[in-house]
């Protein structure tokens, strides 16, 4: 099992490469959610890996990565430090990002503090750069405290999967998110999920996409398209349904386009 150790974590990850072997690949680096893990990515892989080394890690606290205690000190720079020590061991100087949801904020922060190290973004249905709602944390940490993740993740899946995701993958998710550690939960929700990132979006440099849909829980495409336009060199993509997760529920489509950006991103640095 691959599993970077570095003090006070064990970090899981997974690479999967299907490249030609004589070709080298880029690397994608992909940043899961709050309550997940590098495993939900499985829609992605067939298309993505047979062109890039992708590289799929466990946050710190989530999957099978080390749990971390209520009182965790949880920064945005703690989350960035353990990707760029992971990539850092894998040899790997510079790569595409990818994120999903809560990871899309860390994401933000991560391509404008370290634009060395990051040719492209992708930001897939991302949270507004200042996150509405960090009056609910209280409420939030007792309903972790006395129900439990699976309790949570059962009462807010339908506005992350929207109305046509089939039952079955409902409850998969339902189990899967349910598994997290509460003491995760509650220092992660308490440092992290309200962040506010719009500083970082002007110092962002690289190519960006943002993917949204019609009815995003997280946002209207009027003020999702607010903040992705404070980042230079960043297009705003828009798919129908409601969900928010865009990740999960488009996972096909969202594969088609992350590779489709990234090689007109590529052509266009080389010709110029």
């Amino acid at each position: 099992m691959p599993i970077l150790k570095s003090p006070g974590l064990d970090q899981y990850y997974e690479v999967d490469d299907c490249s030609d072997p004589w070709t080298p690949a880029e690397t994608i680096l992909l940043l899961h959610g709050c309550a997940e893990s590098g495993a939900v990515w499985y829609g992605w892989m067939p298309q993505m890996a047979r062109n890039y080394r992708v590289v799929r890690p466990d946050m710190r606290g989530f999957g099978r990565s080390t749990p971390m205690a209520r009182d965790f000190a949880w920064s945005l720079d703690v989350i960035i430090d353990d990707y760029l020590r992971l990539t850092d061991a894998l040899g790997i100087a510079r790569f595409h990002l990818v994120a999903a949801k809560i990871g899309g904020t860390i994401a933000r922060a991560f391509a404008a503090r370290h634009p060395d190290r990051v040719d492209t973004l992708t930001l897939i249905g991302t949270p507004l750069a200042r996150r509405p709602g960090a009056e609910k944390i209280p409420a939030l940490i007792e309903e972790f405290e006395k129900f439990g993740a699976q309790h949570w993740a059962e009462r807010t899946m339908a506005g992350r999967l929207g109305d046509r995701f089939p039952p079955a993958g409902v409850k998969w998710w339902t189990d899967f998110m349910g598994r997290t550690a509460v003491s995760t939960l509650i220092g992660f929700n308490r440092h992290i999920n309200y962040v506010d990132v719009t500083p970082e979006l002007a110092r962002i440099r690289c190519p960006t996409l943002v993917v949204t849909t019609e009815e995003s829980g997280l946002g209207s495409v009027e003020n999702t398209r607010a903040w992705q336009q404070l980042i230079p060199q960043s297009t705003l993509l828009v798919l129908a349904g409601n969900s928010y997760h865009v990740a999960a529920t488009h996972a096909e489509e969202c594969a088609r386009a992350v590779t489709g950006f990234i090689e007109r991103s590529r052509s266009a640095r080389k010709a110029a």
